[in-house]
């Protein structure tokens, strides 16, 4: 097993690879959407404080059975003896279906992203045919698309740890940032821009400690960083010992919640320039348009709106939005992958295409019944299995390793640890508030 395994060449690595798994369509989109309906800045402020209150302790959870691991999500998470270990497999597999059947939907999403991408480029080369089914709801274009993604998804997997994963993070990751930031520019310069940005950066006080708000507030902050499919598990278990994984969870921490900002200085900035154009953002109780609507109907409006320089934008905004997808796709589609490869049964490259077309197949059957399985395998994924395995994750490193076993896990890259305040707080924490917390996300979803 340890002949097949790679590891991180570099911290950098790492944190680009892990930043980027958490920094998917559920952090550029998602949290926009969840902050315009939710309060504005108090929203923000409480997803911040939440993000490191809740988020971070669970990542470390999950960053500390992977390294004990050494191995795929299932051995990893076979903790304890007896019924402890079968249980913690069991949530092992759960936890790779869920990261399978959410890539299997999550690449039909991020298919019509390219397709929108491409769409602009295609109208201008005169190809208004093409530009035209690039951006119509069409099976056949579905699925066409979704191919697409899950092949470069492939592509970049089957090079393994450091010639694909951690190669191509660090690339794609400062290509997504620097198109946030310039979108944000040009879009912040737009009239009705000025009314997004007060609503997004003023917090209503009232609402703060809104009960629907800090449940809401608090499932965005956990499920932003990736949390329950796997994919932080077997990226911290390609550390090595020498690597400080307090340090390193709060710097992945930063690094989502940094990008989520930005993304909301970015969307809703730019839901209000649309506003101002005349393009109706919200439904008749209020609230913002489903987040489907918004981003392939809205944001398009006001795009169109903009004669050439809105093509330029909606190629650039696209592209952001491609981007963030396929650096969440590779760690989700890691998951298997490394399950396969570990258990002898296929090398990486039969591996990759075995298991991508596995996730291919289930995209086929969604495509194919869309109405009836597109919002069930999100719902059973999302909203039961994901915090679920979480939750199990948790519980499994407060109680079945021992305080000793892990002591001496964080004090292979912290030796000063065990006299910190991190350790004084971290270990009770995770063993009682962070499943309490957990398990309030899963019933308010009920």
């Amino acid at each position: 097993m340890a002949q097949v395994r790679g590891r991180f060449a570099s911290r950098l690595g790492f944190l680009m690879a892990a930043a980027g798994s958490a920094v998917g369509l559920g952090n550029v989109w998602g949290f926009p959407s969840q902050t315009a309906n939710n309060g504005g800045g108090a929203f923000v402020v409480m997803y911040l404080v939440l993000a490191f209150l809740l988020a971070w302790p669970a990542l470390m959870a999950e960053l500390v059975i992977g390294r004990h691991g050494q191995a795929n999500i299932v051995s990893s998470m076979s903790l304890g003896r007896g019924l402890t270990k079968r249980f913690g497999a069991l949530a092992g597999w759960a936890g790779m279906l869920t990261a399978s059947l959410i890539l299997a939907f999550y690449a039909i999403v991020a298919g019509w992203l390219l397709g929108y991408t491409a769409a602009p480029v295609s109208e201008a080369l005169g190809m208004s045919s093409a530009a035209s089914w690039l951006t119509t709801f069409d099976f056949t274009r579905n699925v066409t698309l979704t191919a697409v993604f899950l092949g470069l998804t492939m592509a970049i997997v089957v090079g393994g740890v450091r010639g694909g994963i951690e190669k191509w993070s660090t690339r794609l990751m400062p290509v997504l940032l620097v198109l946030l930031v310039g979108l944000i520019g040009y879009v912040l310069t737009l009239p009705g821009a000025d009314e997004g940005l007060r609503v997004y950066l003023t917090p209503q006080w009232d609402r703060i400690f809104d009960a629907d708000l800090m449940l809401s507030a608090m499932g965005q902050a956990f499920f932003s960083l990736s949390l329950g499919v796997g994919a932080m598990l077997i990226y911290g278990s390609y550390l090595g010992p020498e690597q400080n994984l307090p340090r390193l969870g709060v710097l992945v921490t930063l690094i989502d919640v940094g990008i989520a900002f930005l993304a909301g200085l970015l969307v809703i900035p730019a839901m209000y320039a649309a506003r101002h154009l005349g393009v109706e953002i919200f439904d008749a109780e209020g609230l913002l348009k489903s987040s489907d609507t918004l981003l392939f109907d809205t944001l398009p409006a006001l795009f169109a709106q903009m004669g050439g320089a809105g093509d330029v934008l909606m190629v650039a905004f696209f592209a952001l939005m491609s981007v963030a997808g396929i650096t969440s796709s590779i760690s989700m589609l890691e998951v298997p992958v490394s399950f396969v490869v570990e258990r002898g049964w296929l090398g990486r490259r039969a591996a990759t295409l075995a298991v991508g077309a596995a996730v291919m197949a289930v995209s086929l059957t969604i495509a194919a019944n869309f109405g009836a399985l597109f919002g069930l395998v999100i719902m059973l994924t999302t909203q039961y299995s994901q915090p679920l395995v979480a939750l199990v994750m948790c519980l499994l490193v407060g109680w079945a390793l021992s305080r000793h076993a892990l002591l001496k896990e964080i004090q292979s890259g912290a030796p000063d640890i065990e006299s910190s305040l991190f350790w004084k707080i971290w270990p009770w924490y995770v063993r009682l508030v962070c499943p309490l917390c957990i398990a309030l996300v899963f019933a308010h979803s009920l």
